[in-house]
């Protein structure tokens, strides 16, 4: 199944993206400076990572716990 149709997958995507994009931005700041077309998405995801850090680790916790656990398979 998609990402795009499976929510728990849609918001592990999103926050694997953030993280990566502040990843990067810290460490290559020139691949993300531009704030206009595809790039500036890029460049708005490591915003977010940059001002709600203790919450994207939160997350990033939660979500790895919960991948981590077993499972009910209906």
């Amino acid at each position: 199944m998609s990402a795009l149709f499976n929510f728990k997958s849609l918001l592990l995507v999103i926050l694997l993206l953030i993280c990566t994009c502040t990843y990067v931005r810290a460490t290559f700041p020139w691949l993300v400076e531009r704030k206009e077309g595809f790039r500036g998405t890029f460049w708005k995801m490591a915003r977010v990572g940059e001002r709600l850090s203790p919450y994207v680790a939160i997350a990033c916790i939660v979500m790895g716990v919960q991948v981590l656990l077993p499972q009910d398979s209906k």
